[in-house]
C-alpha cells in the first residue's frame, strides 16, 4: 500500500503566515498538522508520496530532515494541477489500491478498517464521511443502499444539500483511476473525476468520533483542542517552571520558565515566553518571543513574533517576524 497526500492551495485563510511557511508545517499540538494526518495512516503503509504545489521546496526540506514511519517522497508541480491532476502528477507506480489524504484534516479515523471495507465491497472507491451542522462549504453525498454513495455535490447551498455528511478528505481508489484523470490541464477530482465513478461502486466510510479541516485560523485552533483531547498533543502539562492548566506541547527548545497558561497551546522551537507572561489556545511558531507580562490569547503568531512587554494579542494571526 502507498499513500498519495494533497498539499496545494496557498493557505490563503491562514495569512499572513502562509506568505512564508506553508500551512500543512504549520505545528499544532506539538507538531507539523502534516504529521498529524500521516499518523493516520497504518503501518503496512510502503511509501508516502506528497502532491507539493505552493512552497514544495520547504516541504521537500522538512521531510528529508524529519522522516516519518515511512519513506516519503515529494512530487512538486510546476503549474497548479487541481486535485486531480496533482494526483496523476504524483501517481507513478502507485499501489492498487492506494489511500488519497487531504493534508489539512484533523481526525479520529482508522484507515486500516477503511481498506477493509473496500475490499470487501470492490467498486472504485471508499471515501471517509463526516456529519456537520452546516455542508455547504464542502462536498457532500446522498446515499443509496449500504452506504453506496448515489450523488457527490460540491458545496450546496446549504437549503439544497441532499445530506449533511461531507467528504471528509481520506479516501481509498483504484489505481485505475488515476488512469481516468486528463493530462496538461488542472482537474477537479470531486468535481469532475468522482461523479463518472459512482456508476462503478464508491461506497462511504463514515466517521463518528471528530474531524476538522484546519484551513482557518478558527478551525485550526479548534483542530488544536481536538487533538489535545484525544490524548495527540506532545507531552502536555506546562513546560518547566512555569504553571498553569495546559496541555502544553513544547518543541524543542522552547521555554517558558515564570510564565503561565491556560490550555490549549503549542510553543514551537526555540519560542520563549517571559517570566508574568500569559499563553492560552494560541499557536507560537519558531522563536516567537513572549515578553515579561504580556498575554496571548487564541492567536496564531507566525516565526520570530515578539508580542512586547505588558501588550495583549488576541484573536490575532501575525506573519513572521512581527512585532505586536
Amino acid at each position: 500500500m502507498k499513500a498519495i497526500v494533497l498539499i496545494g492551495g496557498f493557505g490563503t485563510r491562514l495569512r499572513p503566515i502562509t506568505y512564508s511557511v506553508p500551512k500543512q508545517l504549520i505545528p499544532i499540538a506539538g507538531k507539523p498538522m502534516l504529521y498529524h494526518v500521516l499518523d493516520l495512516l497504518p503501518d503496512d503503509v510502503e511509501e508516502v508520496v506528497l502532491a507539493t504545489g505552493y512552497k514544495a521546496d520547504a516541504i521537500e526540506a522538512y521531510v528529508r530532515t524529519h522522516p516519518g514511519r515511512w519513506p516519503i517522497r515529494t512530487v512538486p508541480e510546476a503549474t497548479p494541477l487541481g486535485t486531480a491532476g496533482g494526483m496523476r502528477n504524483a501517481g507513478a507506480g502507485m499501489s492498487d489500491p492506494f489511500y488519497l489524504l487531504n493534508s489539512d484534516v484533523i481526525a479520529a479515523a482508522d484507515l486500516g478498517a477503511l481498506a477493509a471495507l473496500h475490499a470487501r465491497r470492490g467498486g472504485a472507491g471508499t471515501i471517509s464521511l463526516f456529519e456537520v451542522d452546516d455542508p455547504s462549504p464542502y462536498g457532500v453525498v446522498s446515499f443509496g443502499d449500504d452506504d453506496r454513495i448515489a450523488g457527490f455535490v460540491e458545496k450546496p447551498p446549504a437549503a439544497e444539500a441532499p445530506s449533511r455528511w461531507i467528504n471528509a478528505g481520506l479516501s481509498i481508489w483504484r489505481r485505475d483511476v488515476l488512469d481516468r484523470i486528463p493530462t496538461g490541464r488542472e482537474v477537479s477530482f470531486e468535481k469532475e473525476i468522482v461523479p463518472g465513478l459512482l456508476a462503478e461502486g464508491v461506497y462511504g466510510f463514515r466517521l463518528s468520533r471528530y474531524w476538522d479541516d484546519a484551513g482557518t485560523p478558527d478551525r485550526l485552533l479548534h483542530a488544536q483542542q481536538l487533538l489535545f483531547d484525544d490524548g495527540r498533543g506532545g507531552k502536555g502539562g506546562v513546560p518547566p517552571g512555569a504553571r498553569g492548566t495546559g496541555p502544553v506541547a513544547a518543541m524543542a527548545g522552547a521555554t517558558a520558565r515564570g510564565a503561565s497558561f491556560g490550555p490549549y497551546v503549542t510553543l514551537g522551537p526555540g519560542a520563549v515566553v517571559e517570566p508574568g507572561a500569559h499563553v492560552e489556545r494560541s499557536v507560537l511558531m519558531d522563536d516567537v518571543v513572549v515578553e515579561r507580562e504580556a498575554t496571548v490569547v487564541g492567536s496564531l503568531l507566525g516565526p520570530k513574533v515578539r508580542v512586547r512587554a505588558g501588550h495583549r494579542v488576541q484573536g490575532q494571526v501575525l506573519g513572521e517576524g512581527v512585532e505586536a
